[in-house]
């Protein structure tokens, strides 16, 4: 049986290959090359250009019922937007600050998240909620049961309803804070 043109080529140039080129040599340009070519998606191709996307602004039917109703002024209250999605007495109202544990307490080490939008500025920020241990519950008019995403309990990063003291000395429940952690991109 003959062989066509094409075969004795390709034949040909395979053992000039083999024969002039190692097999190391072979694998280091194959691996460069495929570094090269996952690296490729990297480079900075008119990014310099692009403008940063400005986030959407819910419209009311798009919004909970809790965000419809939030307000920034007055953090002693239920209604202030950070409480989306706290479950407790707020620590504004026993001697403690919104993100601070009144005096005589300790922070919890765990916290539990939510986010909640601001509506001043119509931007949906990362809270971590976290309990202040160490005295009995603050009596206080401020206890609020915020729902908004919450979790069931096989997701306890949120889940609002577990007390959160485990970890220090005692697990005595005293009041709850919202933290600040930054904006949702």
């Amino acid at each position: 049986m003959t062989k066509s043109r094409i075969d004795r080529l390709s034949e040909r140039f395979t053992r000039h290959m083999a024969g002039h080129s190692s097999r190391r040599s072979m694998m280091s340009r194959l691996g460069a090359v495929l570094v090269g070519a996952s690296a490729l998606p990297v480079l900075p191709v008119a990014r310099a250009e692009a403008q940063p996307r400005k986030p959407k602004t819910p419209t009311p039917a798009q919004l909970s019922d809790f965000a419809r109703t939030a307000q920034t002024k007055d953090d002693v209250k239920c209604d202030y937007w950070r409480y989306c999605a706290i479950d407790g007495v707020l620590c504004t109202g026993c001697g403690g600050g919104v993100h601070t544990c009144p005096p005589g307490t300790q922070a919890s080490p765990t916290s539990w998240v939510g986010t909640c939008m601001n509506p001043d500025d119509g931007r949906s920020y990362l809270i971590a909620y976290r309990d202040c241990c160490g005295r009995s519950v603050c009596k206080s008019d401020a206890h609020c049961d915020g729902t908004e995403r919450e979790m069931p309990v096989y997701r306890p990063q949120g889940d609002n309803e577990i007390i959160w003291c485990f970890g220090l000395t005692t697990m005595a429940y005293h009041c709850s804070t919202a933290a600040l952690v930054g904006p949702v991109e």
